[in-house]
């Protein structure tokens, strides 16, 4: 079962791409006149400049909230430190894959000393509670009804992060990928969570808010915006970046969260508008992220000079 699996996991990979691709591309023949006609005002693109800047703040708190869960997990992860390596490790989730950037901060980690296990359990949690947080998003932000399913999942995923639970749980998931990178890294008792990652979450929260932020003011950039349309904006963003994020196989939620918003959305705007908003956020959004890559490195230069010790990063 394990071979066909492995032997069954690239085509699933490109069959998500090409799915995602046939119903983009099927979109915008239909629809491209619609798409061509859209013009941006000079306010605009202030609005686009205001959305990209969000971004970039999410992107530098993401990084910090990610230090705080590896001090949460008893490793001395300083945020001088933590950031540069979360912003310039991020661009690679755009690898096929989409857990390049998982894995590159899990070797940093590694280099810099700190415990293998605590480093896999930082980014499984990271992941984990940022998958709530678009979850509960969604579910709050959306005047649909999607039934008892989700609120059991948030509330299972609440109990789940409780150190009682997570410890042991974690411990046992994480020894096989320890073992591959580095066997005598699995002394579990240096990592253990001692509190309720509450403020962790209460993090993750606000990256998303961040980031919802940021794709409204895009939307803003192409059409106006109503009070009534921001419960719509804000869950259709939170369930298309949580599929986004949760679907193996798509570089950085490539084309699922483009196929989802749009799913959602297009009970309530033109289709060519959301295929305007969909384009213009991806592209943002991508360019902020290189540009975080960037700053990752000039942050690395200018706040290691202050440390003690530089550590051996990416």
């Amino acid at each position: 079962m394990h071979k066909i699996k492995s032997y069954l996991q690239p085509f699933l990979h490109w069959l998500i791409i090409g799915a995602t691709f046939f119903f983009l591309a099927g979109a915008l023949h239909r629809h491209w006149q619609g798409v061509l006609a859209i013009r941006i005002t000079n306010a605009g693109w202030w609005h686009l400049a205001i959305a990209f800047g969000i971004t970039i703040i999410s992107l530098l708190w993401a990084g910090a909230v990610w230090g705080i869960i590896l001090q949460e997990l008893q490793q001395p992860a300083h945020l001088k430190w933590a950031v540069p390596v979360f912003l310039k490790a991020n661009i690679a989730k755009y690898l096929p894959g989409n857990i390049w950037h998982f894995y590159w901060r899990v070797i940093a980690c590694k280099q810099q000393g700190f415990m293998v296990t605590a480093a896999i359990v930082s980014v499984v949690l990271e992941a984990l509670l940022m998958a709530a947080s678009a979850l509960l998003f969604g579910l709050g932000g959306s005047v649909a009804n999607y039934g008892i399913v989700p609120i059991l999942v948030l509330i299972s995923i609440a109990i789940t992060i409780h150190p009682k639970i997570l410890n042991p749980i974690v411990t046992k998931l994480s020894q096989a990928k320890a073992k591959s990178l580095s066997p005598e890294s699995l002394d579990n008792n240096g990592w253990q969570m001692t509190r309720y990652p509450g403020k962790v979450w209460l993090g993750e929260i606000v990256f998303l808010i961040f980031r919802t932020a940021g794709f409204i003011f895009t939307v803003w950039a192409i059409a106006p915006i109503s009070l009534p349309d921001l419960p719509i904006l804000i869950g259709a963003f939170g369930l298309a970046w949580l599929l986004g994020l949760i679907i193996p196989g798509a570089p950085g939620g490539a084309g699922v969260f483009e196929v989802t918003a749009i799913a959602i959305l297009q009970q309530h705007f033109a289709i060519s508008l959301i295929l305007g908003f969909v384009a213009l956020y991806r592209l943002m959004s991508t360019l902020a992220e290189l540009l975080g890559a960037g700053l990752g490195v000039l942050l690395e230069r200018f706040w290691l000079l202050e440390m003690p010790k530089k550590p051996n990063i990416l």
